[in-house]
Parts: structure tokens; sequence; C-alpha cells
């Protein structure tokens, strides 16, 4: 059964940082586009970032640009978002997702975490 799994989520004042981490069971990240997004209550959802299959092409939404860092190690099945500068906007439960445009990341995403909810106070 394909599973994605996230932690590193928690509470931490504005400036601060941490690091989440997405690990897939039963199917490889390797041939998937692996991104991240978050939501808010009440707010739809949104991508943060994407990596594609080969590691090659990132996207970032433009609020974390310069602050937010996703990377992928396809031999531990796991994505990451390194989160550096964070504002308490940037509140909100944090999913990992699998998509099968593996190349162009756009759409298909098939497989989701259940989220870990990051909160960033003044």
């Amino acid at each position: 059964q394909e599973q994605l799994v996230e932690s590193g989520g928690g509470s931490v004042q504005a400036g601060g940082s941490l690091r989440l981490s997405c690990t897939a069971s039963g199917f490889h990240i390797a041939s998937y586009c692996m991104g991240w997004f978050r939501q808010v209550p009440g707010k739809e959802r949104e991508r943060v970032s994407s990596v594609n299959s080969y590691g090659g092409s990132t996207v970032y939404v433009d609020s974390v640009k310069g602050r937010f860092t996703i990377s992928r190690d396809n031999a531990k099945n796991t994505v990451y978002l390194q989160m550096d500068s964070l504002k308490p906007d940037d509140t909100a439960m944090y999913s990992c997702a699998a998509s099968g445009r593996s190349y162009s990341c756009e759409g298909d995403w098939r497989y989701w975490g259940q989220g870990t909810q990051v909160t960033v106070s003044p």
C-alpha cells in the first residue's frame, strides 16, 4: 500500500527554522515528482514547492522563494523541505504528495501524506 508520512513540524518563533521530511513506502519516489503543499483552515491548499523526478527542476511559490529549499534523496525514498527565516504567515498544515507527471509536476497528485503542523509565533 502506497503511503507518505511527514515529520519535522512543530512550533517555532519567527526567524527560526524547521526541516520537514516525507518518507514513502509502497512505491519508489524516483519515478515521481514530489511536492509540498500547505493549507490553513478556510483557505485553499497551496503548492509550496515541488521537485521533478530527475531533481533538476524545482519550483517555489513566490512567498517562500529564498527561504525554503526542497530536496530529495531517492535512495532513502524521502523528500525534504528546509524552511528558514520562518514567518507567522507560514503557519499551516504541511503535506507532501507524489505526482505521476514526473517531469512537469503538473497535476496527477495521486499519493498524499496526512500532514504535519507548522506554527510560527511572532
